[in-house]
């Protein structure tokens, strides 16, 4: 699950914690958007968010996505062992919060919740690679190739809904695949003992589903439900999982410990605390605040892996620099536009 802010309101669909937040919000940017009616913004998690604390609560959440492809490489299981496991303990914490809702605002529409489903299948798909991305290459640089669903996302708008690509977008583009190529080490000197190729094809792979599960959430929208749709996501991402993971790596249903710790903190606090101290501060903050701060997600988790005893090259350092750049300037408000808001 990640985190959204699109223009001047934020979106917290249930996104998945990656680190991928400020990507999708300069995915978000790279189209240009036909302005359309406002919708009254759905009831928000009750976790509390007093005046001149969202910054924390942002970066605590940040912290939170970053740490998580180190609670996936300490686990020790293997792909479809992590993201099944993951999902499925983070429904011991979601199903209780979903029920709450629901009982508060009613049943979900079935056209949303089928978006949903749709949703959450290409997020158990992304979870499968994202996690043999951080067994191939680490925990600092996946962070950082997940980042490709920028260049990923507005292509799905452009082909599915016509929406235009913005120039900015045509132009970092490139230069945004090139830094993934040389972040993953398919270009340059790769780490010692990492596999470049399988880590970029799998980091790309994770990143193209994860466009296509923020895409859909995106047409679905949290409306009045917030929670329902990161439950639903979240138990379509499991059974997903599950079936891809099943036939790929196979499934430990009994990893042992301290794997079991490792997957726990994975999916309650890389993944729910995560959203719901995000969710909370998000919307309390300027969109260009908010989208920098989630920036601090793919840097974090560098540092992280880097503190771990990860060792990326110069080349592959360069290459998630590129990417961050690139990500930053696609997504930052044009200065005309910042004074006009004002």
């Amino acid at each position: 699950m990640s985190f959204v802010t699109r223009g001047s309101k934020s979106m917290a669909s249930g996104e998945r914690a990656t680190g991928a937040g400020a990507g999708a919000e300069a995915g978000a940017r790279a189209v240009e958007t036909v302005p359309g009616p406002r919708r009254r913004p759905g009831p928000l998690p009750t976790l509390p968010a007093q005046a001149g604390r969202p910054v924390v609560l942002a970066l605590a959440g940040s912290a939170c996505i970053s740490a998580s492809a180190i609670f996936m490489k300490f686990s020790g299981t293997n792909a479809g062992t992590g993201a099944f496991l993951r999902c499925a303990l983070a429904l011991f914490l979601l199903v209780p919060l979903a029920w709450r809702e629901l009982r508060r605002v009613g049943p979900r529409p079935l056209r949303y919740g089928l978006m949903d489903i749709g949703a959450g299948v290409l997020l158990g798909v992304d979870m499968v690679f994202w996690a043999a991305a951080v067994l191939n290459v680490g925990a600092s640089v996946t962070t950082v190739l997940l980042n490709v669903q920028v260049v990923v996302f507005p292509l799905l708008a452009r082909l599915i809904s016509g929406t235009r690509l913005t120039g900015r977008f045509l132009l970092m583009a490139p230069l945004m695949l090139a830094g993934v190529a040389l972040a993953s080490g398919a270009l340059g000197h790769p780490q010692s003992g990492s596999d470049p190729v399988a880590g970029a094809t799998f980091g790309t792979a994770s990143g193209v589903a994860y466009a296509g599960y923020l895409f859909l959430m995106r047409l679905g929208g949290g409306r009045e439900h917030t929670i329902t749709p990161v439950c639903v996501s979240t138990a379509a991402a499991a059974a997903a999982a599950a079936v891809m993971g099943g036939l790929w790596t196979g499934i430990d249903l009994n990893p042992g410990w301290p794997a079991w710790g490792w997957l726990i903190a994975l999916a309650f606090v890389g993944q729910v605390l995560a959203w719901l101290l995000i969710t909370a501060a998000l919307p309390r903050l300027a969109p260009n605040v908010g989208a920098a701060l989630l920036l601090l997600q793919p840097v974090m988790a560098f540092g992280l892996g880097v503190a771990i005893g990860e060792r990326p090259t110069l080349t592959q350092a360069v290459g998630c620099a590129v990417v961050v750049a690139a990500v930053w300037y696609t997504g930052r408000t044009p200065r005309g536009r910042r004074r006009v808001s004002a």
